[in-house]
């Protein structure tokens, strides 16, 4: 597939479970990759997609820092040219309640995920609005509509879905897109360390998704690269969950009351 063929995708947090399902996904299909992660990891990935014929390169940021973020994109663009789509991937999870939820955690959930997105879109904004178009997905999470735990960082994923709305409507004049991936469960490696503490964890959350699954990394490349597209040219300021099913009720509590299984 090629529906992507002389354009630049830039991908944040390439080097994870996801990130790098994302750059292979949009290799496929013809892009060429700017991979930013903050582990120097994504050097190795990188080379590995070049060694497979993909045209594409790396840098290291941490997407909290502004500063770190503009040389790193400034590099890319260096190497590959403008930005056509960004795909603000990179997120991270810290406190799991408020009770051990400091001033700290919370301060720097918010900076790693929703203000480490303004830093990443701002920069390509300007390469976007000369081209007179351009595509940003950002993955959100269903905790950005609900409260399942981790709040510094359900409040930041909530705020991407706004921010996200605000780029929808004062960007589109410019033909730039903008739209929220809001999975829940992924299957990624960075469930690893609590499988190993709890290796039925999978097993015990099935009963909250209907499909009776939980998403692998591909299901969300597979959303975002739909947004991305020219497939998806009347699409912008829209949230599409792409979580099995979890947020269209509560069928835990359904079977219940209607003493149903289904």
């Amino acid at each position: 597939m090629t529906g992507f063929a002389d354009k630049t995708v830039l991908i944040t947090g390439a080097a994870g479970g996801i990130g790098k399902v994302l750059s292979r996904t949009f290799a496929e299909r013809g892009a060429r990759i700017a991979a930013l992660d903050k582990n120097d990891d994504v050097v190795d990935f990188v080379n590995s997609l070049v060694a497979d014929g993909i045209q594409a390169a790396a840098a290291i940021a941490d997407i909290g820092s502004k500063d770190e973020v503009s040389a790193a994109i400034a590099s890319l663009r260096a190497e590959l040219g403008s930005i056509d789509v960004l795909v603000n991937n990179a997120g991270f999870s810290g406190a799991s309640n408020l009770e051990t939820t400091d001033e700290d955690s919370w301060r720097n959930d918010i900076n790693g995920n929703l203000n480490g997105a303004f830093n990443c879109t701002r920069p390509v904004l300007q390469d976007m609005k000369k081209s007179g178009r351009g595509a940003i997905v950002t993955i959100g999470s269903v905790n950005g509509t609900t409260a399942l735990g981790d709040p510094a960082y359900s409040a930041a994923k909530a705020g991407l879905i706004n921010y996200t709305k605000s780029l929808a409507m004062e960007y589109g004049r410019f033909g730039i897109r903008a739209n929220v991936v809001s999975p829940g469960s992924v299957r990624t490696p960075i469930w690893d360390h609590r499988i190993e503490r709890e290796p039925e964890i999978f097993k015990r959350l099935l009963k909250w998704y209907p499909l009776g699954r939980i998403a692998e990394p591909q299901d969300i490349a597979n959303a975002v690269a739909f947004l991305a597209s020219d497939q998806a040219a009347a699409i912008s300021g829209a949230v599409l969950p792409v979580d099995c099913g979890l947020s269209a009720g509560n069928i835990a509590m359904a079977r219940e009351i209607t003493q149903l299984e289904f």
